[in-house]
């Protein structure tokens, strides 16, 4: 039995690529569903975020549950498995759980040290309780990982400064623009990236914030936590006119503004630039839109590019966070070890009890002349003697728990007292 996570990521996949792969949260029980009922995986946590598409789970065979997410994933995005070979990390077991608690601890994110995926983990994590598709293994391994991403925070400042890709958007946005104060934007799309694109907005010092959406009553939402103002998805081509910026942040599947939309507003815009900022994945805006005079598109790799710029003198703190990271997957093994350990002694001890009593048995008809008192203190004898002989063997079982040598122990012992 093995931990596995397999997935692709802004690092490992194009963007063109890694959108296709990209599992909306509507999609989310369906995956489960699928990925529960596979030949070789046991449990089943999906991660699907804007930078990052990541299956974990408790697999029967490394291989087979490898073949089984890689299958998955080809159907999902409708390539064939062999054209996503070359986009999927594959890592098992501990090397499974360090990336875990990287991903978590904010250090494999487009802006390092994002507060954004603690949550999203959290949920993935409540998304597979719900669904029956976590048990005993990835339960507490996800419950450390977010006691991991706290610690990299509290402890360490990862998280200061940009931490977001909301944040991010609106730094390299405010760089094109020379900066937001006053200057008109509208957001489309009310989610989280949506509130935290909003938020960083009126920190920028923007006055005139729209915000877009489907669900007329989210977008009256958001609009009053920034002070903002909805509109209607019909008023979005009149509202584009009129702002400065537009952040696309919603998780439809396919294109929301063609190159043709684009180039209708452009021409009622009279020369003026519009920069549009698209956070989405999959991408909301058509990339051919960049090729139009007067507009400047940014997308998912624009930012990242941005943030590696503003990251370099962060090394330091990355390195801390990696200690903590490290760390905390000691601590995990260690755990783990220990809880794997008890019912092998629990064993031990119990095969123990075994031989003595049967022993006492057998010599059962040789103590019937014995006092009382005297039975009870062969009894007590053989017993104490079998005791001292297994309490050296489980007290070097459970110091070594966690490391190399605590398994090959426990390994002799099963193959020792056929446990």
């Amino acid at each position: 039995m093995s931990i596995v996570a397999i997935g692709c990521n802004h690092r490992s996949t194009p963007l063109a690529v890694l959108e296709r792969m990209t599992i909306p949260a509507d999609d989310i029980p369906k995956a489960l569903s699928d990925l529960g009922s596979a030949d070789n995986l046991s449990e089943v946590v999906v991660l699907s975020t804007c930078n990052r598409v990541e299956i974990y789970a408790y697999a029967e065979r490394f291989h087979g549950g490898y073949q089984d997410i890689r299958e998955f994933i080809g159907r999902y995005a409708g390539l064939a498995p062999e054209d996503i070979a070359d986009h999927l990390y594959a890592l098992h077991d501990a090397e499974a759980v360090r990336h875990l608690f990287a991903v978590t601890a904010g250090l494999d994110s487009a802006v390092v040290g994002e507060h954004e995926i603690l949550g999203q983990v959290r949920t993935a994590w409540d998304q597979s309780s719900e669904h029956g598709t976590i048990g005993s293994v990835l339960g507490p391994l996800f419950r450390h990982a977010l006691e991991t991403g706290k610690r990299a925070r509290t402890d360490t400042a990862i998280g200061r400064g940009i931490a977001s890709v909301s944040q991010a958007a609106v730094a390299l946005a405010s760089k094109h623009l020379d900066g937001l104060d006053g200057r008109p934007v509208l957001v489309l799309g009310a989610g989280e990236m949506a509130e935290g694109t909003v938020k960083s907005l009126a920190a920028a010092g923007t006055s005139d914030i729209f915000v877009a959406n489907r669900t007329w009553e989210n977008a009256v939402r958001l609009a009053e936590v920034c002070g903002g103002t909805a509109v209607g998805l019909e008023q979005v081509p009149d509202a584009l006119v009129a702002v400065e910026m537009l952040v696309t942040t919603t998780g439809a599947q396919d294109i929301i503004f063609d190159h043709v939309d684009i180039a209708d507003v452009i021409g009622r815009r009279v020369g003026r630039e519009l920069v549009i900022v698209d956070v989405a994945v999959p991408r909301d805006v058509d990339p051919a839109a960049a090729d139009l005079d007067g507009v400047t598109l940014l997308d998912m790799d624009d930012i990242g590019a941005f943030v590696d710029q503003q990251m370099v003198t962060r090394t330091r703190v990355i390195g801390n966070v990696e200690t903590i990271v490290n760390e905390e997957v000691s601590r995990y093994q260690a755990a783990t070890s220990a809880r794997e350990v008890a019912p092998l002694v629990s064993q031990l001890r119990s095969r123990g009890s075994e031989i003595a009593d049967a022993e006492l048995a057998r010599f059962a008809a040789k103590f019937a002349d014995l006092e009382e008192t005297e039975r009870e203190a062969v009894e007590a004898m053989a017993r104490g003697i079998v005791n001292k002989l297994l309490h050296e063997p489980t007290v070097r079982l459970k110091n070594a728990a966690g490391h190399a040598r605590g398994d090959r122990l426990a390994e002799s012992l099963r193959d020792l007292f056929d446990l």
